[in-house]
Protein backbone atom coordinates (compact mmCIF):
# COMPACT_ATOMS: atom_id res chain seq x y z
CA UNK A 1 0.00 0.00 0.00
CA UNK A 2 1.07 3.51 -0.70
CA UNK A 3 2.07 6.40 1.79
CA UNK A 4 -0.68 8.53 -0.29
CA UNK A 5 -3.34 5.57 0.30
CA UNK A 6 -2.30 5.50 3.59
CA UNK A 7 -2.47 8.80 4.76
CA UNK A 8 -5.94 9.14 3.05
CA UNK A 9 -7.13 5.97 5.27
CA UNK A 10 -5.57 7.25 8.41
CA UNK A 11 -7.40 10.58 8.04
CA UNK A 12 -10.82 9.33 7.16
CA UNK A 13 -10.68 6.75 10.34
CA UNK A 14 -9.57 9.74 12.42
CA UNK A 15 -11.54 12.82 11.30
CA UNK A 16 -14.84 11.90 12.15
CA UNK A 17 -13.57 11.90 15.84
CA UNK A 18 -12.42 15.41 15.76
CA UNK A 19 -10.48 16.67 18.81
CA UNK A 20 -10.41 12.71 19.88
CA UNK A 21 -8.97 11.48 16.29
CA UNK A 22 -6.66 14.43 16.31
CA UNK A 23 -5.26 13.63 20.31
CA UNK A 24 -5.03 10.03 19.33
CA UNK A 25 -3.36 10.24 15.91
CA UNK A 26 -1.18 13.03 17.30
CA UNK A 27 -0.40 10.76 21.12
CA UNK A 28 0.50 7.19 18.21
CA UNK A 29 2.51 9.63 15.60
CA UNK A 30 4.77 10.45 18.13
CA UNK A 31 5.47 6.60 19.56
CA UNK A 32 5.02 4.47 16.66
CA UNK A 33 3.03 5.46 13.58
CA UNK A 34 3.80 6.69 10.46
CA UNK A 35 1.65 9.43 9.68
CA UNK A 36 1.77 13.35 10.83
CA UNK A 37 -0.95 14.56 12.94
CA UNK A 38 -1.13 17.33 10.65
CA UNK A 39 -3.22 15.61 8.18
CA UNK A 40 -5.99 15.99 10.36
CA UNK A 41 -4.80 19.57 12.08
CA UNK A 42 -5.43 21.12 8.87
CA UNK A 43 -8.87 20.22 7.82
CA UNK A 44 -10.49 20.78 11.12
CA UNK A 45 -8.61 24.58 11.15
CA UNK A 46 -9.82 24.84 7.88
CA UNK A 47 -13.20 23.89 9.05
CA UNK A 48 -13.06 26.09 12.46
CA UNK A 49 -10.72 28.75 12.25
CA UNK A 50 -11.90 30.25 15.57
CA UNK A 51 -10.88 27.21 17.33
CA UNK A 52 -7.67 26.61 15.15
CA UNK A 53 -5.66 27.17 18.44
CA UNK A 54 -7.78 24.80 20.64
CA UNK A 55 -6.97 22.23 17.66
CA UNK A 56 -3.17 23.01 17.90
CA UNK A 57 -3.54 22.56 22.22
CA UNK A 58 -5.11 18.84 21.47
CA UNK A 59 -2.54 18.10 18.97
CA UNK A 60 0.35 19.25 21.30
CA UNK A 61 -0.68 17.79 24.18
CA UNK A 62 -1.41 14.50 21.81
CA UNK A 63 2.31 14.10 21.07
CA UNK A 64 3.97 14.70 23.61
CA UNK A 65 2.03 12.36 25.59
CA UNK A 66 2.81 10.03 22.63
CA UNK A 67 6.47 11.21 22.94
CA UNK A 68 6.48 9.98 26.70
CA UNK A 69 5.15 6.57 25.93
CA UNK A 70 7.75 6.17 22.64
CA UNK A 71 10.41 7.48 25.42
CA UNK A 72 9.59 4.27 27.54
CA UNK A 73 8.96 2.16 24.71
CA UNK A 74 13.03 2.97 24.17
CA UNK A 75 13.71 2.78 27.38
CA UNK A 76 12.40 -0.64 28.25
CA UNK A 77 12.98 -2.09 24.68
CA UNK A 78 16.12 -0.96 23.96
CA UNK A 79 18.22 -0.57 20.66
CA UNK A 80 16.27 -3.84 18.83
CA UNK A 81 12.98 -1.80 19.71
CA UNK A 82 14.81 1.10 17.74
CA UNK A 83 16.01 -0.93 14.96
CA UNK A 84 12.49 -1.58 14.35
CA UNK A 85 11.86 2.26 12.89
CA UNK A 86 15.65 3.23 11.43
CA UNK A 87 18.66 1.38 9.77
CA UNK A 88 21.71 0.67 12.42
CA UNK A 89 23.41 3.93 9.77
CA UNK A 90 20.25 6.79 11.03
CA UNK A 91 20.19 5.22 14.68
CA UNK A 92 24.33 6.06 14.87
CA UNK A 93 23.10 9.53 13.12
CA UNK A 94 20.50 10.18 15.81
CA UNK A 95 22.95 9.36 18.27
CA UNK A 96 25.76 11.17 17.20
CA UNK A 97 22.85 14.14 17.58
CA UNK A 98 21.91 13.35 20.79
CA UNK A 99 26.16 13.59 21.77
CA UNK A 100 26.54 16.68 20.54
CA UNK A 101 23.70 18.86 20.96
CA UNK A 102 21.38 16.51 23.73
CA UNK A 103 17.83 18.08 24.74
CA UNK A 104 17.92 20.33 21.43
CA UNK A 105 17.78 17.47 19.17
CA UNK A 106 14.85 16.03 20.63
CA UNK A 107 13.53 19.86 20.24
CA UNK A 108 14.39 20.20 16.52
CA UNK A 109 12.93 16.86 15.48
CA UNK A 110 9.40 17.85 17.35
CA UNK A 111 8.79 20.31 14.61
CA UNK A 112 10.36 19.16 11.36
CA UNK A 113 9.77 16.61 9.12
CA UNK A 114 12.25 14.32 10.78
CA UNK A 115 10.22 11.02 11.99
CA UNK A 116 9.61 12.18 15.27
CA UNK A 117 9.43 8.60 17.31
CA UNK A 118 13.08 8.03 16.09
CA UNK A 119 13.99 10.24 18.43
CA UNK A 120 11.52 9.87 21.44
CA UNK A 121 12.10 6.26 21.15
CA UNK A 122 15.66 6.89 21.11
CA UNK A 123 15.64 9.14 23.84
CA UNK A 124 14.78 5.91 26.04
CA UNK A 125 17.17 4.32 24.80
CA UNK A 126 20.02 6.58 24.94
CA UNK A 127 18.94 7.59 28.59
CA UNK A 128 17.95 11.36 28.33
CA UNK A 129 16.49 12.90 31.00
CA UNK A 130 12.98 13.14 30.98
CA UNK A 131 12.39 16.27 32.34
CA UNK A 132 14.11 18.39 29.42
CA UNK A 133 12.91 15.66 27.16
CA UNK A 134 8.96 16.76 28.01
CA UNK A 135 9.56 20.59 28.10
CA UNK A 136 11.42 20.63 24.92
CA UNK A 137 9.10 18.37 23.06
CA UNK A 138 6.23 20.78 24.39
CA UNK A 139 8.29 23.31 22.59
CA UNK A 140 9.32 21.92 19.83
CA UNK A 141 5.74 20.31 18.42
CA UNK A 142 3.88 23.29 19.83
CA UNK A 143 5.85 25.97 17.50
CA UNK A 144 5.49 23.33 14.85
CA UNK A 145 1.31 22.97 15.32
CA UNK A 146 0.83 26.61 16.61
CA UNK A 147 2.78 27.83 13.46
CA UNK A 148 0.33 25.78 11.20
CA UNK A 149 -2.65 26.71 13.18
CA UNK A 150 -2.00 30.51 12.81
CA UNK A 151 -1.18 30.60 9.42
CA UNK A 152 -4.43 28.87 8.83
CA UNK A 153 -5.83 30.68 10.70
CA UNK A 154 -4.80 34.00 9.16
CA UNK A 155 -5.01 32.96 5.62
CA UNK A 156 -7.27 29.90 5.62
CA UNK A 157 -7.50 27.86 2.26
CA UNK A 158 -5.57 30.37 0.22
CA UNK A 159 -2.30 28.84 2.31
CA UNK A 160 -3.15 25.35 1.26
CA UNK A 161 -0.95 25.46 -1.80
CA UNK A 162 2.12 26.56 -0.29
CA UNK A 163 1.44 24.44 3.07
CA UNK A 164 1.24 21.45 0.69
CA UNK A 165 4.29 22.36 -1.56
CA UNK A 166 6.50 23.89 1.10
CA UNK A 167 5.53 22.71 4.76
CA UNK A 168 8.84 20.40 5.16
CA UNK A 169 11.22 24.11 4.05
CA UNK A 170 8.76 26.17 6.37
CA UNK A 171 9.20 23.34 9.57
CA UNK A 172 13.25 23.35 8.43
CA UNK A 173 13.68 26.68 8.37
CA UNK A 174 11.44 27.66 11.67
CA UNK A 175 13.76 24.73 13.19
CA UNK A 176 17.27 26.78 11.69
CA UNK A 177 16.00 29.92 13.36
CA UNK A 178 14.90 27.93 16.63
CA UNK A 179 18.35 26.63 16.41
CA UNK A 180 19.84 29.98 15.84
CA UNK A 181 18.33 31.45 18.35
CA UNK A 182 19.29 28.84 20.85
CA UNK A 183 23.00 28.97 19.63
CA UNK A 184 22.69 32.79 20.51
CA UNK A 185 21.38 32.64 23.52
CA UNK A 186 24.15 30.13 24.75
CA UNK A 187 26.92 32.70 23.98
CA UNK A 188 24.80 35.66 25.60
CA UNK A 189 24.42 33.30 28.65
CA UNK A 190 28.20 31.90 29.08
CA UNK A 191 30.59 33.59 31.48
CA UNK A 192 32.63 35.96 29.98
CA UNK A 193 36.29 35.26 30.74
CA UNK A 194 38.84 37.97 31.48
Amino acid sequence: MSLERVIEETKDFFLPYGPLGLFALAFIESSFFIVPPDVLLIPLCLVNPELAFFYASVCTIGSVSGAIFGYYIGKKGGRPVLLKYASEDKIKKVEELFRKHGTLAVGLAGFTPIPYKVFTISSGVFNHKIHPFIIVSLIGRGLRFFSLAAIIKLYGDKIMGIISSYFEAFSLALGLAVLLIYIAYRKMSSPKRL
